[in-house]
């Protein structure tokens, strides 16, 4: 068995929840402002979160929402959002974040898929909230049935089991199908909180733009959490905006920005990068997409620093691979992270493959996800007996410890960062009158990554592009929208059935 191994030292387990673990990166600091609203400037300082914490976690409790209960949240990057993920951690429970793009049906599907009894949202989406939440109650951010939430504090984190409990349940679609709850313990989210600051030399006194959303992973973790517990700070983003993210930049002194391939984009070539002061810049950071090396070298040569990879999944908690500052190397996704090996494995036959050959990339550490929330069958398809996960990423690690990502196995389409899954796609495209089959791939694009495309055969009477685009508009949220439409006579399909999306992407190639 070839095994790669991370050339970091392990990092040690805490013991702790990763409340306690973030309130350690909090206490040593009561009066530093560590929450600042981008738009509004209101803010809070550790202090402030650390009582706001407690203070719901017992008005949860007192509330009948406390140990053992599953609240959702649908809110954009505020400073409240922190608030109730880690008051909800503190009192015992599970917390799943919801997508604040999400349509009611997509609401409805994942408050029941997960077993929420409250869901969290703002005023601004609280029709679509009660919609989708149905007899569920709701609360909005900012009113008095929020500020009722808070509660006598609970002062000592709620016991849990670090390793068994599910603290938290966001949804991905891994490496097929519609979307699954990610079960992570608190002790997958400590160790990834730590593995990072270690593997990307997180400093403390960091402040960034926090526009990654925080009800995804890598807001989640590299943003929130880590940001917390290891001593730095967030200006919230509820939405990016490239003038607001680079005024913060500049008026923070930004030492690192957290992005994604089409904001790096920007940042190489958009012209108002240059009426901004980014001198304290010394690292653009780019995940949740593959990213050529051309716009990495395009981000250093025009800002001065640094601009490295890394790579994860919500599987992972997510990281798994960092490029080090010490030693960048042009497109390369990241050496492995403490604790963490990994393989390159065969996809025709599981054997595993030396350094240079490209083949399926499996990863294997703490950071590694509990399962996936009722779906056995996909758990034990996605993690192998002795804990590998086969991320259904396609890769080769060169002969100094580099990851690159060449290919993916899996079938999802990635636009913008997010995961869209063809198979919800297509079954909202056949599920419409008029259309008898559909095929979804992704159509190759500089700004998005990808942009997800449709090829449908018809019946009579035959809907247009314009009507099947607005069911879709109707039925999901906005990344998940076609951009454009194929009519064919028929799927390519293998004798079992599949969808041979080759000859798709060939199609759309030629």
């Amino acid at each position: 068995m070839t095994i790669f191994t991370s050339p970091f030292n392990d990092v040690p387990t805490t013991g702790l929840t990763i409340t306690q673990r973030v309130f350690r990166g909090l206490e040593n600091r009561p009066d530093e402002v560590v929450l600042t609203d981008g738009p509004s400037g209101r803010s809070m300082t550790a202090a402030e979160f650390m009582d706001q914490v407690k203070r719901m976690a017992g008005g949860l409790a007192a509330a009948g929402f406390g140990a053992g209960h599953t609240i959702a949240i649908m809110a954009p990057n505020i400073p409240e959002y922190c608030v109730v993920f880690h008051a909800v951690a503190w009192g015992g429970g599970t917390v799943t974040t919801l997508n604040p793009t999400y349509t009611a049906n997509e609401v409805a599907h994942q408050m029941a898929d997960a077993g929420a009894e409250l869901l969290i949202t703002i005023p601004d989406f609280l029709e679509t909230a009660k919609e989708g939440a149905g007899d569920t109650p709701v609360i909005a951010i900012g009113t008095a049935e929020y500020a009722a939430l808070f509660g006598d504090p609970i002062t000592a984190q709620v016991p849990v089991d670090l390793g068994d409990f599910t603290v938290v349940l966001p949804y991905s679609s891994g490496t097929t199908g519609l979307p699954k709850g990610v079960m992570l313990s608190h002790r997958n989210l400590v160790i990834n909180l730590d593995q990072t600051i270690v593997a990307a030399d997180f400093q403390a006194g960091e402040v960034t733009a926090a526009f990654l959303p925080f009800f995804h992973i890598y807001g989640m973790t590299v943003l929130m959490n880590v940001h917390l517990g290891g001593g730095g700070a967030l200006v919230t983003m509820p939405r990016f905006d490239l003038p607001l993210f680079l005024q913060i930049s500049q008026d923070h002194k930004a030492q690192r920005m957290w992005v994604v391939p089409p904001v790096a984009l920007a940042l190489a070539k958009h012209p108002l990068v240059d009426d901004y002061d980014l001198s304290a810049l010394e690292e653009v950071f780019i995940a949740a997409a593959p990213s050529g090396p051309e716009l990495s070298d395009a981000i250093a040569a025009r800002l001065g620093c640094k601009a490295l990879q890394g790579y994860g999944m919500t599987e992972l908690s997510p990281v798994s691979h960092v490029v080090p500052r010490t030693a960048p190397k042009s497109g390369a996704a990241g050496v492995t992270a403490p604790n963490t090996s990994c393989r390159i494995v065969d996809i025709e036959t599981g054997q595993d493959l030396p350094a240079g050959a490209e083949g399926e990339l499996w990863v294997k550490g703490p950071q590694v996800m509990q399962g996936y929330l009722n779906n056995a069958k996909a758990t034990a398809e996605s993690i192998t007996e002795d804990g590998w996960l086969r991320t259904g990423d396609i890769a080769k690690i060169d002969e100094d410890g580099y990851m690159f990502i060449t290919d993916r196995l899996k079938e999802l389409i990635k636009y913008k960062g997010f995961q869209v899954a063809p198979a919800e796609l297509e079954a909202t495209l056949v599920a419409m009158e008029g259309i008898i089959d559909a095929a979804v791939v992704g159509l190759p694009d500089d700004e998005a990554g990808e942009l997800p495309v449709a090829f449908v055969v018809t019946g009579d009477p035959a809907p247009d592009e314009a009507a099947i685009k607005a069911h879709i508009d109707k039925q999901l949220s906005h990344y998940k929208q076609l951009h454009h439409i194929y009519f064919v006579d028929e799927i390519p399909k293998s004798a079992s059935g599949k969808i041979l999306r080759r000859f798709l992407r060939d199609r759309l190639n030629g």
